[in-house]
């Protein structure tokens, strides 16, 4: 037994997870935990600007390294309510983030204290699990806790709350636990009469395609994912946001799928007979949960360590409980000789010159003209993108147009808000990518609304030298929304345009170095000499700010007549 106060505790189970970083903002409720993290050896304290960009920091190391990524608030109340946001995209995401908050001593609690808030409360929604630590002696227990949760797939957010008094406090503690001591560190396989029914049916498949989600992209699955379609001779698309699952040089490779994915790999899903839903919900940006997206007379065999997202949006033919990379591997030992060979090769062989075309297309059908068109735009990052980049995305029009349109040739090369569509991720997650894999190329991309929300963490880039490079795609809107409002509400614009100051000048003024493209020919000089400079970079690049797109015009289908509308709603006559 060892004599700690439980701020000590909370530090000494960091260290017993091996956890490499903290993000966070120092605040007085965790002053305890603070300096005892000053003599924690292999523990480098990441202070942010601002404790939602330090989950994202959080987010974004989770996601890369494959492990927790922690943050810490360190003040209560104001401290703690600022990381709801980054929660709630990480649970989007299924990161892994261990959040950490100061709480007011116990004595004060329900008494409208200063900075008061009902913490557990106010997490629960976006979080697998929130605690709040009862006493100093459980500091150590609920910490571990924390992470078995975190870390238990489905992988999640979970939030844990320190009291001030509770870290002050000393108790007796036993030995911190390793996680080989208290997690499993393997998955459950399938059963096998199910992956003899998933066989059954493949052999009989004329038209068969795999969707790759973040089970086979998370799990650094590829591998698996890539024998079974080589076994079966079937194309393969990944879901959005997960166009990294498998690498893009892959002869089956159809790229992402669905309503924001290319027509071609939309295209097979639209046709397939049998779809393999391998590690995929099937969810809203692959499908819209809607027919118009996926054939309605495909057979769907849906593999998914999450037992209740089997069949929640589609029905499935065979439903798999496991681990998807693991199911693969057997799908693939069991299939033995296709039924209907020659029509698999035929689909796949017709596929495969579809998406050669597509891909000499994209090239040669990009804008060139100035102002700078997406398409010539993409063309360029295309062109000077490192293949071992890992890039990170933000909402957006511009980010979800660029979304297929550049090449992952590795997984874990993309990292994008997903289901959860926030405008502010992609600089701050790139910062995070950058502490796990700091000898990585980090680019992030992002509009000039989203880096306005963070570029104040240009200051922690600097300071820790997390030399990553922000492009910022300047259309001077908030493109999608004013997409809508022309598209849908007869040009009546209102809040759409913004003014920024010049961003490569801002980032020199924080100590980063600055670059900038005014018209095409510019850009691809620009970003490599970000890439060169070995310091945090900013390449902020004029888009036509014209080259809008609605993307989700499903949801607003009823307003087809937009002159009519606008007459009506000002009280015009028409």
């Amino acid at each position: 037994m060892t004599e700690m106060t439980g701020g000590q505790a909370a530090v000494d189970a960091l260290q017993a997870e091996q956890v490499g970083h903290v993000f966070g903002l120092i605040g007085s409720a965790t002053m305890e935990m603070f300096d005892a993290m000053y003599h924690a050896d292999g523990l480098e304290f990441i202070g942010v600007r601002d404790e939602r960009t330090g989950t994202h920091m959080a987010d974004g190391y989770a996601r890369v390294s494959g492990g927790p990524g922690v943050v810490l608030a360190g003040q209560n109340g104001p401290g703690s309510t600022n990381l709801v946001t980054g929660l709630a995209q990480a649970k989007a995401a299924y990161s892994p983030v261990v959040a950490i908050a100061g709480h007011l001593a116990s004595g004060h609690r329900y008494r409208d204290a200063f900075q008061e808030v009902d913490q557990e409360a106010l997490f629960t929604p976006v979080t697998k699990k929130t605690w709040t630590v009862p006493s100093t002696d459980r500091v150590g227990e609920l910490m571990r806790e924390a992470f078995r949760v975190a870390m238990t797939p489905r992988r999640g957010p979970v939030q844990i709350n320190l009291p001030r008094d509770v870290l002050a406090g000393i108790a007796d503690f036993e030995p911190a636990q390793t996680p080989d001591q208290y997690r499993p560190d393997t998955t459950p396989a399938a059963a096998a009469n199910s992956i003899e029914s998933a066989a059954t049916l493949i052999r009989t498949a004329r038209q068969p395609v795999i969707v790759a989600g973040g089970g086979i992209k998370n799990t650094a699955g590829h591998e698996a994912a890539l024998e079974l379609a080589e076994a079966i001779g079937c194309p393969i698309t990944t879901s959005p946001g997960h166009g990294d699952a498998i690498p893009f040089g892959h002869r089956f490779n159809a790229g992402q799928m669905g309503p924001r994915g290319n027509p071609v790999a939309s295209r097979l899903v639209k046709e397939a007979d049998v779809i393999i839903a391998l590690g995929t919900r099937l969810g809203f940006n692959s499908t819209f949960y809607s027919y118009d997206n996926i054939n309605v007379d495909a057979k769907i065999i849906q593999i998914e360590i999450e037992p209740t997202a089997i069949g929640r949006f589609f029905p499935v033919e065979v439903g798999i409980w496991a681990d998807a990379p693991e199911a693969a591997r057997q799908l693939t030992a069991a299939l033995g000789t296709l039924d209907k060979r020659a029509e698999v090769e035929a689909w796949a062989t017709a596929f495969e010159a579809e998406r050669a075309a597509y891909l000499v297309d994209r090239d040669l059908e990009a804008i060139d003209t100035d102002p700078i068109q997406p398409s010539g735009l993409f063309r360029e990052f295309r062109k000077v993108m490192p293949p071992e980049a890992a890039i990170t995305l933000d909402a957006g029009t511009m980010c979800l147009q660029v979304t297929d349109a550049l090449n992952y040739h590795s997984p874990l090369s993309l990292f994008s808000p997903l289901d959860f569509g926030l405008v502010g991720f992609s600089f701050a997650a790139g910062l995070g990518i950058k502490c796990a894999q700091p000898e990585r190329p980090v680019i992030s991309l992002m509009g000039d609304g989203g880096f306005g929300m963070t570029i104040s963490e240009l200051s922690t880039a600097v300071a820790y030298n997390l030399n990553t490079v922000t492009v910022v795609m300047n259309n001077k809107c908030w493109g999608a929304e004013k997409a809508y409002q022309r598209d849908f509400f007869g040009e009546r614009y209102i809040g759409a345009d913004i003014d920024s100051p010049p961003f490569d000048k801002v980032a020199e003024l924080y100590g980063a170095v600055g670059f900038r493209a005014d018209t095409l020919g510019e850009v691809g000089g620009a970003v490599e000499a970000a890439l060169a400079s070995d310091k945090p970079a900013v390449v902020e690049i004029a888009v036509d700010p014209d080259s809008l797109y609605s993307f989700r015009r499903d949801s607003f289908a009823h307003r087809t007549d937009t002159s009519a509308i606008s007459a009506s709603e000002t009280g015009e006559n028409s």
